[in-house]
């Protein structure tokens, strides 16, 4: 058979000759593959995943995505580049600009579900457009929804369907962002075929882009994430990006502090409260994530005895690059941000130093509950 038989799941070309590269199927798989007339099939990597959870590493290429990326703009497309509330700042594509050319684009936040319930759209929305407008973009539109557990879609659907009449829609995005389960979301919600494409938790889940045709003539066609590397979720193993992902609401957990103290998110982040009155910091971060406040004076100790036993994630024998500070003073009411794990906020008129490993997702913004 000439014609290359594509996985559904991830986009890949399906072959038998490496189980190292991506696409791979058994030959006997393959075989039966080439005669099914349906062609819908999924790699082996897809397979597992999609049933065991079990993610299968292959080589895949970083130049190939953004060549796919660059492509975008000789054609006429609307672009969504979807983007993780918990990690917006490393998720947001700040060079998209040059990708797209004179595509219109919109902005679609993920994962809103997991924010604490008293979470204001109208504020999360204007932080999004300002820090979009900070790094010269400037999105036509600004969606707030849950792929997982498909909220606010309606209103995004509605607006892709007005959109796709003369165009294609491309979703791009970093890894781990949410793009393909929102795609799922879309045509389930359409009444197609559910969980088409292959998602998970683990980065790189999408390894070429998939063109799902629409009855108007044209597609909605899922990229590959870009990994990049300022996204902690390309940093730390399956298993702690597990643990670090919300599942639930974020619940806040208030610590009275006062100067000389330090707060540990896990292994994976540290506050130090270097100058201010005794206050009240409320930690928003996964169950799974072991808070703990110690004094300053003990802390680096304290971490090295106790990171990834007391203090996890990371789990035990995971290797984590060195925490790096940064300072933040607030002239207001402010959340410090710790991309991929959560945020803090704290009150105005607080000098800090916050840590992550290699200064990864640190940040502030005025807060938003």
């Amino acid at each position: 058979m000439d014609e290359d038989i594509i996985c559904i799941g991830c986009g890949a070309t399906l072959q038998s000759n490496d189980p190292k590269k991506a696409g791979y199927l058994p030959a006997s798989a393959l075989k039966k593959a080439e005669k099914d007339e349906s062609n819908d099939v999924y790699c082996q990597r897809c397979f597992r995943l999609r049933h065991y959870n079990e993610i299968m590493p292959v080589k895949i290429n970083n130049d190939e995505f953004l060549a796919l990326l660059n492509s975008l703009a000789s054609k006429k497309a609307l672009i969504v580049n979807v983007v993780d509330l918990f990690d917006f700042t490393n998720s947001l594509l700040s060079s998209l600009k040059r990708f797209i050319g004179d595509n219109e684009f919109i902005l679609v936040g993920n994962k809103f579900d997991l924010f604490p319930k008293d979470s204001r759209q109208s504020k999360i929305k204007d932080w999004m457009r300002q820090e979009a407008n900070r790094v010269g973009l400037f999105p036509k539109k600004i969606f707030l929804v849950s792929a997982v557990k498909k909220r606010n879609l309606d209103d995004l659907i509605s607006y892709l369907d007005g959109k796709s009449r003369n165009q294609d829609v491309y979703f791009v995005g970093t890894t781990n962002v949410g793009k393909s389960t929102l795609i799922n979301a879309i045509i389930d919600q359409m009444g197609d075929v559910q969980n088409l494409i292959t998602t998970s938790r683990f980065p790189g889940t999408t390894l070429d882009r998939i063109e799902i045709p629409l009855e108007n003539g044209h597609s909605l066609i899922d990229t590959p994430g870009i990994m990049t590397d300022n996204q902690l979720a390309t940093k730390i193993s399956p298993k702690d990006l597990e643990i670090i992902s919300p599942q639930k609401p974020l619940k806040p957990v208030t610590f009275q502090i006062k100067l000389g103290n330090t707060i540990f998110l896990g292994g994976l982040g540290r506050i130090d409260y270097l100058q201010g009155r005794e206050t009240s910091f409320t930690v928003y971060v996964a169950r799974g994530v072991y808070v703990h406040r110690t004094k300053t004076e003990n802390a680096d100790e304290f971490y090295q005895k106790h990171v990834g036993e007391l203090l996890t994630p990371p789990t035990k024998g995971e290797k984590v690059e060195p925490l790096k500070g940064q300072e933040f003073h607030t002239d207001y009411k402010s959340d410090l941000l710790f991309g991929g794990i959560g945020f803090v906020t704290v009150p105005e008129d607080c000098l800090v130093k916050t840590y992550t490993p290699n200064k990864i997702g640190l940040g502030i913004r005025r807060a938003l509950i």
